[in-house]
């Protein structure tokens, strides 16, 4: 069994390309919420429990990991 180590180093290179690039658009992401609410959202999800805004963040979240996704799938 012959590994060929170009191909294999070439898809880790990838890997770690697309996850840098995906934790950057998942920052831009929460740094844009962030700036745009007219609320402190680190105050309304510890201090005041807020559950719906967890999940408005959780699923722009999602949102970005099935564009990021999509993208490395061509």
């Amino acid at each position: 069994m012959n590994i060929d180590w170009n191909h294999v180093m070439s898809a880790a290179l990838q890997a770690i390309l697309f996850s840098v690039i995906g934790l950057i658009f998942f920052a831009i992401a929460f740094f844009l919420i962030t700036k745009v609410s007219p609320f402190s959202v680190r105050k309304e999800i510890e201090e005041d429990q807020n559950t719906a805004l967890g999940i408005v963040i959780g699923s722009v979240i999602i949102g970005v990991a099935l564009i990021v996704s999509a993208a490395i799938h061509g």
